[in-house]
């Protein structure tokens, strides 16, 4: 059995110390009055999923472990077949599931265990990009479906003839964030275009941007320094979507940063949204001190274009898709867009890029 505090990575996965504040937290929700704060009270809730989700696959990997040992203790005794061949099965699912293990050691960020805002927008391309930025849309959606986690569209705008202009969506469940940044950049992707009538290729670019959920008490944000529109949504919601000024638009005049939410039935609803977005963008500025840092961190809009990419995916003349940063690579490009992103995370994360994010 892995001692207490035992190595992955180069780090130390301090089991004891997160089953200790585990108890403690489990505690606080025994408590009466625990729910009288149903912010605090959500967001331990939250805490507790997330050192859930660091706890139990490893607990899985000691049970197993101890398994085997058992297994391979009697296997000195006399030989066996049908034993020997269920061993083997349950050492190759014990490294899967210490690679999986390992992998979540590395997300020991700040905000890795929360949610994010992910955003997407067309870079250079036109129609194309465009599309481009729906389809990233739903590689996400794919993906976030895989894991089980919550994948809510906040804002959105469409493209003149498909696609989206931009997106902004929030995804939720453990470590949501810590696995999006490695997806922070631009995107690049060659096709045959089938928006032109000569079928010919197509290189189209389009910008993620991906930031922590940050609740707006975390972050001093007054009121004078708000200026807020509400307007028709311009989504494809229902009936009722395009049809009451329920979409908002909030300017923080003193940085310039500006987040809309259209999807929501009701304006408290849309305003509740677009404060969250607010409040992570504006706990990301002041990380890193000046607004030119910032943009640098997530990339302007135009820079979404040649020689900017830290993805390609190709699907013509060959299907490549490569991270530039970590040089991982697939020729599963059809997997990737339907969500398989999860190696490209791993890459990621074991790289020195991510160190520097």
């Amino acid at each position: 059995m892995p001692p207490p505090g035992w190595t992955l990575s180069g780090g130390i996965f301090d089991l004891d110390g997160l089953r200790a504040q585990l108890s403690t937290f489990e505690r606080e929700t025994e408590q009466p009055g625990f729910w009288s704060d149903a912010s605090s009270a959500q967001k331990r809730m939250k805490e507790i999923a997330a050192l859930k989700a660091r706890i139990e696959p490893v607990e899985r990997l000691e049970k197993s472990l101890t398994e085997i040992r058992d297994l391979r203790g009697l296997l000195e005794s006399g030989p066996d077949e049908e034993t020997e061949a269920e061993v083997l099965k349950m050492e190759a699912k014990l490294l899967e599931e210490l690679d999986r293990v390992e992998i979540t050691t590395l997300l020991n960020g700040r905000y890795d265990a929360g949610d994010a805002i992910l955003e997407i927008g067309a870079g250079a391309g036109g129609t194309e990009a465009c599309d481009w930025a729906r389809m990233l849309l739903r590689m996400y959606s794919r993906w976030a479906e895989r894991k089980r986690f919550e994948f809510q569209i906040l804002s959105e705008t469409p493209g003149e003839v498909t696609g989206y202009r931009n997106v902004t969506c929030r995804v939720s469940g453990p470590f949501a964030y810590g696995s999006l940044r490695s997806e922070h950049g631009v995107h690049r992707l060659v096709r045959i275009s089938p928006f032109d009538a000569g079928s010919r290729r197509h290189t189209s670019f389009a910008m993620v941007s991906v930031t922590p959920v940050v609740e707006e008490s975390e972050v001093a944000i007054r009121q004078e320094d708000l200026k807020i529109d509400t307007y028709r949504s311009s989504g494809a919601g229902g009936q009722h979507v395009n049809k009451t000024e329920s979409a908002v638009r909030i300017t923080h005049l003193p940085t310039g940063v500006v987040v809309t939410c259209q999807t929501e039935r009701s304006q408290h609803q849309n305003r509740a949204s677009a404060m969250t977005i607010l409040a992570s963008r504006l706990a990301e500025l002041e990380q890193h001190k000046s607004e030119q840092t910032l943009r640098q961190l997530r990339g302007e809009m135009t820079s979404a274009d040649w020689g900017s990419q830290i993805r390609s995916y190709v699907m013509q003349p060959y299907t490549l898709v490569k991270d530039q940063r970590t040089g991982f690579e697939t020729g599963n490009v059809l997997a990737v867009l339907d969500g398989e992103i999860d190696e490209f995370i791993a890459a990621y994360l074991r790289s020195p890029a991510s160190k520097t994010a």
